[in-house]
Formats: C-alpha cells, structure tokens, sequence
C-alpha cells in the first residue's frame, strides 16, 4: 500500500483552527488508516492509504471537519514524490538554514504566467526556484518583509502550504519508518 505525507494548510497558528495531533491520529485511525504518525504540531501527518492521492485529499479534509471541527485544506504528497523533492534540494548549495530554507507544496503546477512571473522576480538576495507542484524559497534575512514570501502567497498562484526544509527532510524519514 502507498505511503503519505499529508499537509494540512494553516492549523495551530495562533488561536484558531487548533488540531490536537493525539486526537488527529485517533481519527485518522478510526477511518482505517495504517500507520499513522504526525510530526509537530503543525499539521504534518504520514499514513498509508489504498486511496489515491487526490481522493485522500477530499476525504482527510472532509473527515478532519466532520471529526476535528475544522476546515483545512489538504495537501497530499507520495512518499516517493516527496523523497523527489529532498533529492532534487535546487538551493542546497546556497541556504544554510533549515529554518529559512522552504518548500511550499501546491495543489497544482502553476500557469505559465504565474511560473514566468517567480522566474523573472528580482528578490535577491532571496532565491526563488519552481519545480513542478513546489516552489522553494531562500530566506537569508528571515521571511518578515520578504520579497520571495510575498510572491509565494501571490493569489496568482495555486493554493499551497509551506514547510522548512528539516520539517521536509524529517517527514521523509518518518514516511521512511525512521525516527527524526
């Protein structure tokens, strides 16, 4: 069976859309999902499923609204797609940074427009690079009043939800059965 990564996009930021990870294991259990395991407590959950990718993500969302009380989108990512994202890593020779180096999985490949516009943006000394279904960004400076992060969020682009690149490495290992 294929193994997951989900993405929940915006929970536990702040006081709205809490999701306690215990309770979002439980629940995804109970609808038969196998070997369930979260990682931190901003929405990042590894499972294996039957379903497709893209009815995994209809039915996790639907399934955390009606258990949990909160509407989140979901995005879903192989657990091989994912290790194409690490292997891949377009910016590893220059962000020294986990924390400000980011991957933003999107729902769907941009339009030519919107992936023309981030390849021409001058940010520097930000790095921006568009791979298919995933943007990475560089945050030298951190990304309060980032050019890069402004873009990343452009309602041009198609939904999507970030994650820094030790929270990508550590769900691989996860999806890998390892423990990060």
């Amino acid at each position: 069976m294929p193994r997951y990564v989900a993405l929940l996009r915006g929970i536990n930021l702040g006081a709205r859309n809490r999701v306690s990870m215990p309770e979002l294991r439980e629940l995804l259990e109970g609808h038969g999902y196998r070997d369930v395991a979260t990682l931190v407590q901003s929405g990042n959950v590894v499972l294996t499923s039957r379903a497709s990718a893209a009815r995994l993500e209809r039915d996790l969302q639907r399934q955390i609204a009606e258990g949990l009380g909160v509407d989140t989108p979901v995005i879903v990512r192989t657990r091989e797609e994912l290790a194409a994202v690490v292997e891949r890593d377009p910016l590893g020779s220059v962000a020294d940074d986990p924390k400000r180096y980011q991957v933003t999985f999107l729902a769907e490949e941009p339009d030519e427009d919107a992936a023309r516009e981030l390849a021409e943006a001058d940010v520097a000394p930000e790095r921006i690079e568009l791979i298919g279904r995933e943007l990475y960004t560089w945050h030298p400076d951190g990304i309060r009043r980032s050019k890069a992060d402004r873009l990343r969020t452009s309602k041009r682009l198609p939904a999507g939800t970030a994650r820094n690149w030790r929270t990508v490495t550590s769900l691989l290992e996860l999806a890998d059965g390892e423990t990060p």
